[in-house]
C-alpha cells in the first residue's frame, strides 16, 4: 500500500482465525493509507509472537483498550476486498446465529492459500512475438543454430504470438533459446490477461439430451422462479424421483445468464459434482467453476478467484461453496436440500442450506430448494407460508413410479443376507438384460468379528464400537475414528480359532452375488472402491455403458444418479433405521428408502423395488408403501408438533469431550447451572447425559440439550451463556462446542 496520512483516531477492527468470539483492535501501520482501506480486505498483523492474516470488518473511531496497548498492522495484502460487503454481512450473521468465533467464520471462508501471506495475483501470461527484425531473418542461414531455427519456425507459424503454456507443451527447454533471440531483438514479449479456468467441454454427454422439452409441471415451476428474479423468494421444488428437477434448474439458469447474472448450485456430496457438472457443460457454453474438498489448494483458489472476478457464470459446489464470492449472483439452487451433508459437523457447525436462504434474503434474489423427499423444516416453512411449494408430480417422459413391495424375512432362510424372493426377482430382471441395484448401508465384509466359542467381539480400543471386518485386506477398521489393525487369527480371550464374521457389508454381498450370478459383472460403489481419483467416474461409466449388470453400494448410489436400465432396486438392511434414539431417524430412513427406490424404472422400462425387513408391519413402511412420502411426512409432522420437537421448537446442543471420563459431565453440570440463572421461562434444559456413543477416538463425550418454543428466546440465552463458558475454568479442561439446529445427536 502507498504511504498516506495516518489518522490516529482510526481503529481497525480485525477478525483473526483464533478461538475467541471477539475481534481485535489495531492501529494503522506507518505505510497504511487509511483512505483506501475497506472492510473485507486482508491485513497482516502481529498477534503475540506470531504474524497472522486477518480480515478487516470495521473501521471505528475508538477502542475499549488504551492507545498504548494497541499494536499496528504490518501491511494490507489486498487492493480490493477479498471478502465482499454482502458476503461479510452473511458471515457476521452466521457467526452470531451459530455462536461461533467470527474470526474463524470469516477467515475460513477464504481459500486456504488466501489465509496465508499471499497476494492475489492477476491472471496473466507472457506472449512471445516476432519483431520486424525477426520476420526478416532467413532461417536457412542459421545452419549452426538448430534450436533457434526450431523456435523461429514455430513463431513464424503463429504470427499472433506464442504463449508460455504453448511453448512448454511444444518445445522442450526453450527459454535459453528465447533469451538469445531477445538479445538479437528478433522477438519481443508482452503480458496478456488470460482466463483462470479453461472452459473444457466434455467428450460426450452420456446420452443427455440437451434440448428436452419441459412438461407442464416443469414449465410452470420454471416460469414461477423466473418471474421472481431480482427479489427474495424461497421456493421448495418438490418433485418425485425422476421428475426432472435438474432440467428445471437448467432452464431457470439459462434465463438468468441471459440477464448477465451468475448462479450458485449447491450439492450435498462430492460424488454428485462430476455428473452434475457434465449435465451443465452439455447445456451451457459458459465457463463453469467447480468447488469441493478434493481439489488442490491451487485449483480451489483459481475457481474461487474466477467466480469473484466474474469469469464464470455458474458455480457448482458442495457445502463450503455457499460463501464463494459472486459479484453478479442472481440465483441459488440447493439440490437434495434434505441431505444432512449440508450441515457441517465439526468446528463451525453451520447449515449450508440455511445460509443459502439467508444469503438470498440479503441479496434479494430467489433460492430454490430441490428434493423428492423434502426435510421436515422445509415442509413446515411451506405450511407456514414462508416458502412457496412447486410440485413436480410426474416422472419425466414415459417413466412410471416403481412398484414397491416388502419381503418379510421372518422365518425365511437367508443366503448371505439375500432372500430367495429377491434372488429370484434379480434373475428375472437380469434375464431381460436389465440392470439391478442393491443398497446396503454398510461397508466392509461384516460389521462384527465374533468368537464362536466364548462370545468375544472385536472392539475398537478407542471407541465404544465394534470393528468392521474387511476380508480383502484381512483388516479390522473402526468406521467412527478410523483406527485399523490386522484381524486376529485367534480369540484373545480363549485362544480359539473359531472366529466368524457376523452380519453383512458390501464386500460380503459382492462375494455372494458373484457366487449366485457367475459370469455377471458386479460393480461395487462405496468409499473403499472409490478412494482413488477418477475411480467413481470410471465405475459409473461402466454402468452407463451397460458393462455392469449388478450395482451394489451404499448411500453413494442413492442420490441423484440416473440409471435408465435399472429396473429392480433392492434394499437389504432397511431395519437399521427403524429404531434409534435420534428423533430424526425415521425421517432420514424414509428419505433414504424413497431416494433408493427412485433409481429404478427411470426410463421406459417399468421399475420394481423390494425392501427386506423383519418388521413388515412397521407404520413407517406401511405408510410409505401405501400412501407415499408426502403422507408419511404429514403424519410425522403432526407427531413432532404434539411432542414439541423441531421444527415446532428450536434446539441447541452443547457437546463436551475429554480424555477423563468425568470431566465432560462435570463441565456440563456447571454449564447447566449457569444456563438456569440466565434462561427465561420456557427454556428446557435436558441432561447432561453421556452421548449415545460415549467414547469415541479415545475421548469421553457428553451433551446437554437446550430447547425452546421461541427462537429469539433461545438465542437470547445462548449469547451471554457461550461468552461465560469461554471463561470457565472447567471449560479449559474439556473440548466443547455449541451446535445450533443439530441434525445428529451422536
Amino acid at each position: 500500500m502507498s504511504c498516506g496520512k495516518l489518522f490516529s483516531t482510526s481503529i481497525l477492527r480485525i477478525a483473526l482465525d483464533v478461538p475467541t468470539r471477539e475481534v481485535f483492535d489495531y492501529l494503522p501501520g506507518a505505510e497504511t493509507d487509511i483512505t483506501t482501506l475497506q472492510p473485507g480486505m486482508r491485513l497482516l498483523v502481529p498477534f503475540g509472537k506470531r504474524r497472522l492474516v486477518g480480515v478487516l470488518v470495521d473501521i471505528a473511531d475508538k477502542s475499549h483498550l488504551p492507545a498504548g496497548k494497541l499494536k499496528k498492522v504490518f501491511e494490507c495484502l489486498d487492493s480490493t476486498p477479498a471478502v465482499s460487503p454482502d458476503t461479510l454481512k452473511l458471515l457476521q450473521w452466521a457467526g452470531e446465529y451459530y455462536h461461533h468465533p467470527l474470526g474463524e467464520v470469516v477467515v475460513n471462508a477464504l481459500p486456504t492459500l488466501l489465509r496465508a501471506q499471499n497476494t492475489i495475483s492477476p491472471a496473466q501470461e507472457t506472449v512471445w512475438c516476432l519483431t520486424d527484425k525477426g520476420r526478416s531473418v532467413d532461417v536457412a542461414t542459421l545452419t549452426r543454430a538448430p534450436a533457434q531455427v526450431e523456435l523461429l519456425e514455430h513463431m513464424i507459424k503463429s504470427p499472433e504470438g506464442l504463449r508460455e503454456t504453448v511453448l512448454d507443451q511444444s518445445i522442450g527447454n526453450w527459454r535459453a533459446t528465447m533469451k538469445r533471440l531477445l538479445a538479437k531483438e528478433w522477438v519481443g514479449c508482452k503480458t496478456i490477461k488470460v482466463p483462470r479456468l479453461l472452459n473444457t467441454k466434455p467428450e460426450g454427454n452420456n446420452g443427455i439430451d440437451v434440448s428436452i422439452a419441459l412438461n407442464e409441471d416443469q414449465w410452470s415451476a420454471m416460469q414461477t422462479v423466473c418471474n421472481s428474479f431480482d427479489s427474495f423468494k424461497p421456493f421448495l421444488l418438490e418433485g418425485v424421483t425422476g421428475s426432472g428437477k435438474t432440467e428445471v434448474y437448467l432452464e431457470i439458469i439459462a434465463a438468468l445468464i441471459q440477464s448477465n447474472q451468475q448462479a450458485l448450485v449447491l450439492v450435498p456430496e462430492i460424488n454428485l459434482t462430476p455428473q452434475l457438472t457434465r449435465r451443465f457443460q452439455a447445456r451451457f457454453s459458459q465457463s463453469i467453476a467447480v468447488l469441493h474438498s478434493q481439489l488442490t489448494d491451487k485449483q480451489r483458489l483459481d475457481a474461487w478467484l474466477a467466480a469473484m472476478e466474474g469469469e464464470v457464470d455458474i458455480v457448482i459446489g458442495t457445502r463450503s461453496a455457499v460463501t464463494v464470492q459472486l459479484p453478479r449472483l442472481g440465483l441459488i439452487v440447493v439440490d437434495e436440500e434434505h441431505d444432512t451433508s449440508f450441515k457441517q459437523q465439526e468446528g463451525f457447525r453451520y447449515s449450508a442450506r440455511d445460509m443459502a436462504v439467508m444469503r438470498a434474503q440479503l441479496l434479494k434474489i430467489p433460492v430454490v430448494l430441490g428434493s423428492a423427499t423434502p426435510s421436515f423444516e422445509s415442509l413446515h416453512n411451506v405450511n407456514q407460508g414462508r416458502y412457496q411449494d412447486l410440485k413436480l408430480t410426474q416422472r419425466f417422459g414415459a417413466a412410471k413410479p416403481p412398484r414397491m413391495q416388502l419381503i418379510d424375512l421372518r422365518k425365511q432362510p437367508l443366503f448371505d443376507g439375500l432372500s430367495r424372493q429377491l434372488l429370484d426377482a434379480m434373475k428375472q430382471h437380469l434375464g431381460r438384460e436389465h440392470q439391478v441395484l442393491l443398497f446396503i448401508n454398510r461397508r466392509g465384509f461384516a460389521p462384527t468379528l465374533l468368537c464362536h466359542d466364548c462370545g468375544w467381539i472385536a472392539r475398537c480400543l478407542r471407541c465404544e464400537a465394534h470393528m468392521t471386518y474387511h476380508r480383502a485386506k484381512n483388516q479390522l477398521r473402526c468406521h467412527h475414528c478410523g483406527a485399523e489393525r490386522r484381524a486376529e487369527q485367534s480369540c484373545p480371550d480363549c485362544r480359539s480359532t473359531a472366529l466368524i464374521p457376523v452380519g453383512e457389508g458390501t464386500e460380503r454381498i459382492e462375494q455372494a452375488l458373484l457366487k449366485h450370478f457367475p459370469g455377471t459383472t458386479v460393480v461395487r460403489i462405496d468409499r473403499d472402491t472409490t478412494r482413488r481419483k477418477g475411480s467413481l467416474e470410471s465405475l459409473l461409466q461402466e454402468v452407463h455403458e451397460g458393462g455392469a449388470k449388478i450395482l451394489l453400494g451404499t448411500q453413494m448410489l442413492a442420490k441423484g444418479h440416473h440409471f435408465p436400465d435399472v429396473t429392480l432396486a433392492g434394499i437389504l438392511n432397511v431395519d437399521q433405521g427403524l429404531f434409534s434414539v435420534d428423533f430424526r431417524a425415521l425421517e432420514k430412513t424414509a428419505q433414504l428408502i424413497v431416494q433408493v427406490a427412485g433409481r429404478a424404472g427411470r426410463a421406459e422400462k417399468p421399475g420394481e423395488v423390494m425392501l427386506q425387513t423383519h418388521y413388515p408391519d412397521h407404520p413407517l413402511l406401511q405408510t410409505l408403501l401405501n400412501s407415499g412420502y408426502a403422507q408419511f411426512a404429514q403424519q410425522a409432522l403432526q407427531e413432532r408438533e404434539q411432542a414439541g420437537l423441531p421444527p415446532f421448537s428450536y434446539m441447541a446442543l452443547l457437546r463436551a469431550e475429554a480424555v477423563n471420563a468425568a470431566q465432560p459431565l462435570e463441565f456440563l453440570r456447571e454449564a447447566k447451572a449457569l444456563a438456569q440463572e440466565l434462561a427465561a421461562p420456557g427454556i428446557a434444559l435436558l441432561g447432561p447425559l453421556p452421548s449415545p456413543m460415549e467414547k469415541r477416538a479415545g475421548r469421553y463425550r457428553a451433551q446437554l440439550f437446550i430447547q425452546s418454543g421461541n427462537r429469539a428466546a433461545l438465542h437470547k440465552l445462548l449469547h451471554p451463556w457461550v461468552l461465560a463458558l469461554e471463561h470457565s475454568k472447567l471449560g479449559r479442561k474439556v473440548r466443547w462446542s455449541i451446535d445450533v439446529d443439530p441434525v445428529d445427536v451422536y
